[in-house]
C-alpha cells in the first residue's frame, strides 16, 4: 500500500511542479505580450512533412497551469479518499493519462494532435467512470464514451475538410475559414457534444458513477471545459455563422434547464453536476455573444469552486459511508465545521457573491450583457438564471448542512484528515483571491462600467429573491404533490435521458430481438450456418455409403464408367 501511495505522492509533486512553472511562464509571456510557437520535424518523406506543433500563449499556459494545480490537489486528495482501494495504482495512472491528454489538447495549434487529445479524454473518462465496475457504471460510461464519439466524429470531418487548405494548423486558416461555415459548424457540433450541452445534456449526470476525485476533475477544468476552449480558440468562426442565434438559445436552454433540474434533484452529485452544467451554458452563450476572453475567464473561475465543491461533497459522502442523498444529511456543520465553511464558500463563489472568484467573472459579464443590444428573451433568461444558482445553492446548504440531524448524520464522526484538508484549504484560498488576482492578469486595461441603478441592482435583486424562494419552499412537496407530471419532466432534465439513452436502447433492443428472430433464429439460421450444416450432413452421409466397400455401388459405378467411355468415344 505504502508502493502504491508513494505513486500518488510522485505524481502530486510533478504536477504542482509544473503547473507552478506554466502560471510563472504564462505571466512572463502576459508582461511581455510574447507567443511561443514551437514546431520540429517528425518525420520528412518527398514532400510530405509530419510535425509536432506547440503554441504557448497567455491563454494555453494560464489554462495549462490551472489544470496542472487542480490535478495535484486532485491526486493529493484521493491518496486518502481511495486509500483501502485495491485497484489505487490503476486509478493514479488513468488520471495521469487523463491530465496528459488534456495537455496536449490545450497546448496544440494542430487539429491532428487536437484529435489525439480529445480521444484521450473520451477513452480514459471512459474507464474512470466504471472504474467501480458495477452495472451502473458501465451504462454510465457507455453513454459518456458515445455521445463523446459524435464530437469525434465532427473533429474528424474538420480534419478532412481541412486538406484543402494543405495543412491542419488552423491558426493560419482562420480567415480562410471564415468565408465557409462547414467548419465551423463542425468545432461547434464537437464543443456542444463535450460540454454537454442541447441534445447532449444527459451524459453529464450519468458521469457521476465515477469516483468524486475524478468528477472534481472531469467537471471542472477538463473534459467538459475542452469543448469550452476549443470554441474559444475558434471564435472568429461563430461571430460569421449564419445561425448563431440558435447556438445562443441552445445555450440559455441549456442553463436553465440545469438550474431548474438541480432544484429538483436530490443526489449531492447530481447536483453539482447540474451547476456545472448550468456555468457552462453561461459560457457558451457569453461566447457565442461576443465576450471570448470573459467566457475564458469564467472558465477558469469556475474550474477553481467548482472542483472545491466536489472535493468537499466528496468528504461528505465520504463520512456518510458512501449516501449521497441530500435528504437523510442535515446538521453538519455542527459534526464537521470546517468542511461545511468550505463548501459554503464555494456555493458562494459559484453564486458571485462579492470578492470571491466567481464575482469577479460572473459580474462581468452580466454587466457586458446588461450593455449590449440583445433582445428581452435573453436578457431575461440571463437573470432569472442567476436566480435559479442561488436557489439550488442555498437549497443544497440547507438540506445537507443546516437542516435537522438525519439517518445518516449521526454516523459522521469525523470532519477531515490531513490529505483531504490540505487539498480542500489550498482550493480554499484559491478560490477566494484568484478572482481578484487573474482578473489584473487576464485582462491588459481595467474596465469601469457605469450602469442605471435599475439594472445595477437587478442581479442582486434576483439573487436575494432566488435565495428567498430556495429557502422557503420544499420543491419536493409543492411541485411533487401537485403536479407529479410537472416534476417529472423538470426532474428528469425535460425528458433528454429518455431520448438520448432510454428511446435509443430500447429500440435497439427491440430491433435486436426482432433481428434475432426472424434472421438469427429464422431464415437467416435456415439459410446459412444450420442449412449448411444439414447440406454436409447429408454429403457426408452420401459418402460414406460411397465408402461402405458395397458390392452393388461398385457395380453401379462401374456401369455408369462404362456408358460414358461408349457415349464419349462414339
Amino acid at each position: 500500500m505504502n508502493n502504491k501511495m508513494n505513486i500518488g505522492f510522485f505524481m502530486f509533486f510533478s504536477l504542482i511542479i509544473l503547473g507552478c512553472f506554466s502560471l510563472f511562464m504564462g505571466i512572463y509571456v502576459i508582461v511581455n505580450d510574447y507567443l511561443f510557437l514551437l514546431e520540429w520535424t517528425i518525420i520528412n518523406l518527398n514532400s510530405v512533412s509530419v510535425c509536432m506543433s506547440i503554441i504557448l500563449d497567455w491563454m494555453s499556459l494560464i489554462f495549462l497551469s490551472f489544470v496542472l494545480i487542480i490535478s495535484s490537489l486532485v491526486m493529493y486528495y484521493s491518496c486518502e479518499y481511495l486509500e483501502f482501494d485495491i485497484n489505487i495504482k490503476r486509478f493514479f495512472y488513468l488520471l495521469f493519462l487523463f491530465v496528459l491528454s488534456m495537455i496536449l489538447l490545450i497546448i496544440s495549434p494542430n487539429l491532428l494532435s487536437i484529435l489525439l487529445g480529445w480521444d484521450g479524454l473520451g477513452l480514459i473518462s471512459y474507464c474512470l467512470v466504471i472504474y467501480y465496475n458495477n452495472y451502473g457504471s458501465y451504462n454510465s460510461g457507455t453513454i459518456t464514451f458515445l455521445t463523446n464519439r459524435i464530437g469525434d466524429s465532427a473533429m474528424l470531418m474538420c480534419i478532412a475538410w481541412m486538406m484543402n487548405y494543405g495543412s491542419w494548423h488552423y491558426l493560419f486558416y482562420l480567415d480562410k475559414m471564415v468565408s465557409f461555415s462547414f467548419v465551423g459548424f463542425m468545432i461547434i457540433m464537437a464543443a456542444f457534444t463535450s460540454s454537454a450541452q442541447i441534445p447532449f445534456s444527459s451524459w453529464l449526470p450519468a458521469a457521476m458513477a465515477a469516483p468524486t476525485p475524478v468528477s472534481a476533475l472531469v467537471h471542472s477544468s477538463t473534459l467538459v471545459t475542452a469543448g469550452v476552449y476549443i470554441m474559444i480558440r475558434f471564435n472568429f468562426l461563430i461571430y460569421n455563422f449564419y445561425y448563431v442565434d440558435l447556438f445562443i438559445i441552445i445555450s440559455l436552454l441549456t442553463m436553465i434547464m440545469s438550474s431548474i433540474g438541480a432544484n429538483f434533484e436530490f443526489d449531492l452529485k447530481k447536483i453539482i453536476a447540474l451547476s456545472t452544467l448550468s456555468q457552462l451554458g453561461f459560457m457558451m452563450s457569453a461566447l457565442m455573444i461576443g465576450f471570448p476572453s470573459m467566457a475564458f475567464f469564467h472558465l477558469l473561475m469556475h474550474a477553481l469552486f467548482s472542483a472545491l465543491l466536489f472535493m468537499c461533497a466528496g468528504v461528505l459522502i465520504h463520512s456518510m459511508w458512501g449516501n449521497q442523498d441530500i435528504r437523510v444529511m442535515g446538521g453538519l456543520c455542527i459534526q464537521m465545521p470546517i468542511i461545511s465553511s468550505c463548501m459554503n464558500i464555494s456555493n458562494l463563489a459559484l453564486c458571485g457573491f462579492p470578492f470571491l472568484a466567481g464575482f469577479y467573472s460572473k459580474d462581468l459579464i452580466m454587466e457586458y450583457i446588461f450593455m449590449s443590444s440583445m433582445n428581452m428573451y435573453f436578457f431575461l433568461i440571463f437573470v432569472f438564471s442567476v436566480g435559479l444558482t442561488v436557489m439550488y445553492s442555498l437549497r443544497l446548504s440547507y438540506y445537507s448542512l443546516s437542516s435537522d440531524f438525519n439517518s445518516f448524520s449521526y454516523l459522521s464522526l469525523y470532519d477531515c484528515s490531513k490529505n483531504m484538508m490540505l487539498s480542500i484549504v489550498i482550493m480554499v484560498f484559491f478560490s477566494i483571491f484568484g478572482g481578484a488576482t487573474l482578473n489584473w492578469l487576464v485582462f491588459n486595461s481595467p474596465s469601469l462600467v457605469f450602469l442605471p441603478i435599475d439594472l445595477s441592482i437587478m442581479t442582486f435583486v434576483f439573487m436575494m429573491f432566488g435565495g428567498l424562494v430556495g429557502y422557503e419552499m420544499n420543491f419536493y412537496n409543492y411541485i411533487g404533490g401537485f403536479y407529479p407530471l410537472v416534476y417529472f419532466f423538470v426532474g428528469s432534465m425535460w425528458f433528454l435521458p429518455m431520448f438520448s439513452t432510454y428511446f435509443v436502447i430500447n429500440s435497439s433492443l427491440g430491433f435486436g430481438l426482432v433481428y434475432y428472430s426472424l434472421i438469427d433464429s429464422g431464415w437467416g439460421e435456415y439459410l446459412g450456418p444450420f442449412g449448411m450444416m444439414k447440406f454436409f450432413i447429408s454429403v457426408s452421409k452420401f459418402n460414406q455409403v460411397i465408402q461402405m466397400n458395397s458390392l452393388k455401388i461398385y457395380i453401379i459405378i462401374f456401369f455408369v464408367w462404362i456408358s460414358f467411355l461408349i457415349f464419349f468415344y462414339n
